[in-house]
């Protein structure tokens, strides 16, 4: 079955890097229009500028997944464009300074909390309304590896993933019955540029790649081809599922 999504309208939070902008690029490939959201204004418009070159369709707006009335206005915004909202991807997020929960600061976990879990909470909120008056549509949701297992010291990061994977699975029996899929990827360590440019690179490599039988990181295209497979048609009975896309980590 070919994957292509003509006349498709696409959400993608978090769109102006890594992950986002790879499935942003890739859903605009295959016919999609494309709604690029992001809170950094640069990112967006430059992700909108790849797709537009590319000869595809794309708008970018600026969001703050952690206020409802931005994530409230930026699905009327889209809507008010193209007319409906087929697919979303809540992909924004942010990870946490590593340390163990005592030296862990109430700011940090504040702020990773809100971005990764309310944020993907709003989008959903808003997302299905939309979905649920015009009959149907797809939800992903970027959980993690660590929706599954843990890394010492990102208490704050694992809890948020965890949360992800859990609010997934409950819209996901809420919603089935309404003509929309939920599902969520789990990407292990990913080749983003958060990690690129990381200040030790080569030291920080070197202690994951054994997380990962497969024997390498994965990239962004790789997660985006999982997440297209996700959104289409081919995955019609996939429902409240944790995809893993992460070189064999939790197999272990």
């Amino acid at each position: 079955m070919q994957i292509t999504f003509p006349k498709k309208v696409v959400l993608i939070t978090g769109a102006g890097s890594g992950i986002g902008r790879a499935a942003a690029l890739a859903f605009a490939r295959e016919g999609a229009s494309v709604a690029v959201a992001d809170i950094t204004e640069a990112a967006g418009n430059e992700t909108v500028a790849l797709i537009e070159a590319a000869g595809g369709v794309a708008r970018f707006f600026k969001v703050n997944v952690t206020k409802a009335a931005e994530v409230e206005n930026l699905v009327k915004q889209i809507v008010e464009t193209w007319g409906r909202l087929d697919i979303t991807l809540n992909n924004a997020g942010v990870d946490n300074d590593m340390a163990p929960i005592t030296e862990t600061s109430e700011a940090d976990f504040d702020k990773v909390i809100a971005v990764n879990l309310k944020g993907v909470w709003l989008c959903m909120k808003y997302a299905i309304a939309q979905m649920e008056k015009q009959g149907g549509g797809v939800v992903i949701n970027t959980a993690s590896a660590l929706s599954i297992t843990v890394v010492p010291g990102a208490s704050p990061y694992n809890a948020s993933k965890h949360a992800v994977a859990g609010l997934t699975k409950t819209c996901a029996v809420e919603y089935g019955a309404k003509n929309i899929r939920i599902n969520a990827i789990c990407p292990g360590v990913i080749r983003t540029p958060l990690l690129e440019n990381h200040p030790n690179l080569p030291e920080l490599e070197k202690s994951l790649l054994p997380l990962h039988p497969i024997g390498r990181l994965g990239t962004s295209e790789e997660v985006a081809n999982t997440i297209l497979w996700l959104a289409s048609d081919a995955a019609s009975f996939v429902h409240g599922a944790l995809v893993t896309v992460d070189g064999g980590w939790t197999a272990q």
